[in-house]
């Protein structure tokens, strides 16, 4: 087998893993992972973030399948997406269960965004 046919087969599984060795991209996954919406704007604060560096990370988390997004009037809130396929689920669940020693989140974050 040539070694482009096999990395050509794991395409996806090499885009995952990218979008998941960005730091500020693993901390919003962190962040997504207690089940519930956070706005753009929550992740920014939390985060660090500019409104647009959170956009783009945001979008290449969505890209690969990781989370769904959902328009609420002026708010883009972002979920993790429950109908992911297990394989993706299990390489989430292991990325997670390891310690976040440098995770860059504020430790006054809010969750209460109108």
């Amino acid at each position: 087998m040539r070694i482009t046919a096999y990395i050509t087969g794991m395409t996806e599984a090499i885009a995952l893993l990218a979008a998941l060795s960005e730091p500020t991209r693993l901390a919003a996954v962190r962040l997504l992972a207690d089940g519930g919406e956070h706005c753009v704007c929550e992740l920014m604060y939390q985060l660090g973030a500019t409104q647009s560096r959170m956009s783009r990370h945001m979008a290449t988390l969505k890209a690969v399948g990781l989370v769904s997004d959902r328009r609420d009037a002026q708010w883009v809130r972002y979920r993790i997406r429950n109908d992911m396929p297990p394989e993706t689920r299990a390489v989430i669940d292991a990325v997670l269960a390891m310690p976040a020693r440098e995770m860059p989140v504020r430790a006054d974050s809010f969750r209460s965004v109108a």
